[in-house]
């Protein structure tokens, strides 16, 4: 069992390097392919938990983060950036350099707080929990730091990897409820698509920070 808990948590410090891969990168293109490469290694870490732990649900749930979020999903958004004609650096909040620095700082947070409050698990399941933690955050971090929309919801969906690795970890959770999360979230694409083609039709831009400017030129 601690060879399969090393994997296990080799898979997760992977998703985790491209946390950090997201923020690191300049380019939409480049965004979409860490995003690709975290959601497939999502898969391969579920696909193992089911393998090592005897929970055969869990490869329904492997077989969906990989066909519709390593997928659909960036092949999808690849092709509506083309559609939209965004072919320049993401906009930023912060530098590169500050944005990692700042996620790092969340990751040794993410560490201590599970430390601090699953006091009573195995050591195993405190760092699994503690690295899904990180990858939470650091979605979030890049929902924060990056004006780019497109960017924003790849953000947002990074933030669900990290809940979906953690959910793994709890037992008897339902496979409907992992399904219904999925399905929500390529719901959520197709109305963001949607909303995204409508904004860059009437304002030309899908900068969060050049819309802001227009708002306050119109009051």
């Amino acid at each position: 069992m601690s060879g399969a808990h090393d994997i296990s948590h080799l898979l997760a410090g992977a998703m985790l390097v491209t946390s950090f891969a997201l923020l690191y990168q300049e380019r939409v293109a480049s965004v979409l392919n860490a995003f690709a490469a975290q959601s497939i290694t999502l898969a391969l870490a579920v696909a193992w938990t089911a393998w090592s732990d005897n929970r055969p649900d869990l490869f329904i749930t492997a077989l969906i983060a990989l066909s519709l979020k390593g997928i659909v999903i960036p092949l999808a958004l690849r092709r509506m950036v083309e559609r939209l004609g965004i072919h320049r650096q993401v906009e930023k909040v912060v530098g590169v350099g500050p944005a990692l620095l700042v996620g790092l700082a969340l990751t040794g947070l993410a560490q201590a707080l599970v430390a601090k409050v699953a006091t009573g698990t195995a050591s195993h399941a405190r760092e699994a929990l503690a690295l899904a933690l990180a990858i939470v955050l650091l979605g979030f971090l890049m929902m924060i730091v990056r004006r780019n929309a497109v960017t924003q919801v790849v953000g947002f969906m990074s933030m669900e990897n990290g809940l979906i690795l953690a959910a793994t970890g709890a037992r008897g959770m339902p496979l409907v409820v992992e399904v219904s999360v999925a399905f929500s979230v390529l719901i959520a694409l197709f109305v963001f698509a949607v909303f995204v083609f409508r904004i860059r039709e009437r304002f030309d831009t899908v900068d969060i920070e050049a819309l802001d400017r227009m708002r306050g030129d119109r009051r």
